[in-house]
């Protein structure tokens, strides 16, 4: 069983909104993930316009999860971020 991290598109027709979730590769885009780890407001006007619970996101890249291409540069951003937090 291969777990992907990607994006699950939610939102109505037109504003589109994303759910980052961890599910198993086989299952459809918008099918049911395995768990929710975080959202992505694309047409949002504030930044940033993603949240992910990093610390349930590096759990599931070290059991072996694929990120998307775009959620592996959120997790680059949030660890960025968090970084500068505590600095």
């Amino acid at each position: 069983m291969a777990v992907k991290l990607r994006l699950k598109r939610v939102g109505a027709r037109n504003t589109p909104a994303y759910r980052i979730v961890a599910t198993d590769g086989r299952n459809p885009r918008d099918g049911r993930p395995k768990e929710e780890l975080g959202t992505y407001e694309p047409l949002s006007k504030n930044e940033p316009n993603f949240s992910i619970n990093l610390e349930r996101a590096e759990y599931w890249l070290s059991v072996g999860a694929q990120p998307s291409d775009t959620v592996r540069s959120f997790i680059r951003k949030a660890r960025r971020a968090s970084k500068a937090a505590d600095a």
